[in-house]
């Protein structure tokens, strides 16, 4: 390799001491031990990249190559001449296609709190709406608008992993991002059940217990006490889903099918396109996937991906780019029309809850209009107003809003970046809040409820942090070198 000056050696440069003095040992000039005391520069002309015919272009200066024990471990799954060129040189960051790391010029994505909190959210109000007769329902999403938390929750889940798995798919590749993706499966997958073998246990225990069976009949466990094995057999497959139980199988069914579709994420017009004719298909045909209690599942896979999808294309964004590549700007006019459909929908839900004597004044076909707008297929009033709200609260709220970084927000920030085992434990601790209701549904009861509530999922968030924080941490220290006592 050619230089402009000599690299450093253990030995003294010739013709000058160490000490700054002189070749005669004289003084040496002012500023001549300061630049003996500085680490030699060299400035490469072209060096060559083992493995490979390229030539890395002309680049800054740069100093010192770091000590090997600071190499980031993902760099030994390199070949060992390449690694010996990368620390010898300290090009980690200046490699394109390096393992585990960023390419050149790329940045990871700084992460979107406003995600974090709103899922939060969506997961406290999942927690209140699972208990009977709790007033604080009164103020959750699903009364005042045409749409609940569990839209917001799959909106919000599409978002994440068109944020996650895109950027996997634009570094490493379709097939490994699909691992990804089904290896994010299993572990939803072992949470279900997990969670499936505990709400049982819990509410066949308390049924017996207190002796109500109503529990059992409520929660669609009866069949579970009939054939006990048939049912363990068909939860396995998805195919018995108890009350509160549903969400997860429709999770690992939209996973499953964003990893067929992964690629596509790069032309989203042509992605949602797909998915909305699969909605329009799965409505108007009736599609649905049958269950071993007879019907359909509670969240129809076919129509729920839609809502899924739209989450995926807005949270992808391609490599170098401030925005992904389907933007939706601000427009008065679109924000009025979505302020107003929101408002009907209050409108409609006041009627039909708050005064029923109005709402049979009203035309027929006014009042026909609540009771068609269904879940399990997502009707697309539904899916217009989660959209509605999203719009108008993704523009009011900026990424950089400074009180996502107040302490007053940390609470739902740590529900939502925990969102699995905040999920699994809301449904336990739901049912425990409806026993202490039924047993004194006072206001003092009511709100030690929902605060005890909000206090034990706040706690099994910041639990869940902080130990994959420490299993991070764990993870990232450098091993010993050979030879070294521990």
């Amino acid at each position: 390799m050619v230089t402009d000056r000599p690299a450093a050696s253990a030995a003294p440069v010739a013709g000058r001491a160490r000490d700054g003095t002189g070749p005669a040992g004289q003084p040496a000039r002012a500023g001549s031990a300061r630049r003996a005391a500085r680490p030699p520069i060299i400035r490469a002309r072209s060096i060559p990249n083992p493995g490979t015919r390229r030539r890395i272009p002309p680049s800054a200066p740069f100093r010192r190559p770091p000590p090997a024990w600071s190499i980031p471990a993902s760099h030994h799954l390199m070949s060992r001449h390449r690694a010996a060129a990368v620390r010898s040189w300290g090009m980690e960051d200046r490699m394109e296609g390096s393992v585990g790391a960023p390419a050149a010029g790329e940045g990871r994505r700084p992460r979107d709190l406003r995600a974090d909190f709103f899922r939060g959210i969506a997961l406290w109000f999942i927690f209140i709406d699972h208990i009977p007769d709790n007033w604080l329902g009164h103020a959750t999403l699903r009364n005042v608008a045409l749409c609940d938390a569990t839209e917001a929750f799959v909106l919000l889940a599409g978002y994440a992993a068109g944020i996650a798995y895109g950027g996997v798919l634009d570094r490493e590749g379709w097939l490994f991002a699909a691992a990804q993706v089904v290896r994010r499966v299993g572990t939803l997958y072992v949470a279900h059940i997990v969670l499936f073998v505990m709400f049982t246990a819990q509410v066949g225990y308390s049924a017996a217990a207190m002796d109500a069976s109503i529990y059992i009949d409520e929660l669609h466990l009866d069949a579970f006490g009939d054939q006990p094995y048939r049912a363990l057999l068909e939860a396995l497959l998805l195919r018995f889903q108890p009350a509160f139980l549903n969400i997860l199988p429709l999770y690992i069914l939209l996973l499953l099918q964003f990893a067929l579709v992964l690629p596509l994420v790069r032309r989203p017009r042509l992605l949602l396109a797909l998915s909305l004719g699969l909605y329009a298909a799965t409505r108007l045909l009736e599609l649905e996937l049958p269950t071993w209690a007879g019907g359909g599942w509670f969240f129809n896979p076919g129509a729920w991906q839609l809502l899924f999808m739209v989450g995926v294309v807005l949270g992808y964004r391609p490599p170098g780019a401030a925005a992904g590549p389907l933007r939706v700007p601000w427009r008065r006019w679109a924000g009025a029309l979505c302020v107003a459909w929101l408002a009907l929908g209050f409108a409609l839900l006041f009627l039909a809850w708050h005064r029923p004597d109005l709402g049979q004044a009203a035309p027929l076909w006014f009042t026909g209009v609540l009771t068609e707008v269904d879940k399990t297929a997502l009707h697309p009033f539904r899916l217009v107003s989660i959209l509605a709200l999203t719009y108008l609260l993704a523009h009011a709220v900026p990424a950089s809003a400074a009180w996502l970084r107040h302490r007053a927000a940390w609470a739902f920030l740590a529900m939502g970046q925990q969102g699995l085992p905040v999920f699994c434990s809301g449904i336990l601790f739901s049912f425990v809040g409806r026993l202490a209701l039924e047993y004194n549904d006072r206001v003092i009861m009511q709100a030690a409820v929902n605060a005890a509530g909000l206090a034990s999922l706040v706690a099994v968030a910041w639990l869940s942090g902080w130990y994959k924080r420490k299993e991070r941490a764990r993870r990232s220290v450098p091993a010993l070198p050979p030879g070294r006592p521990a």
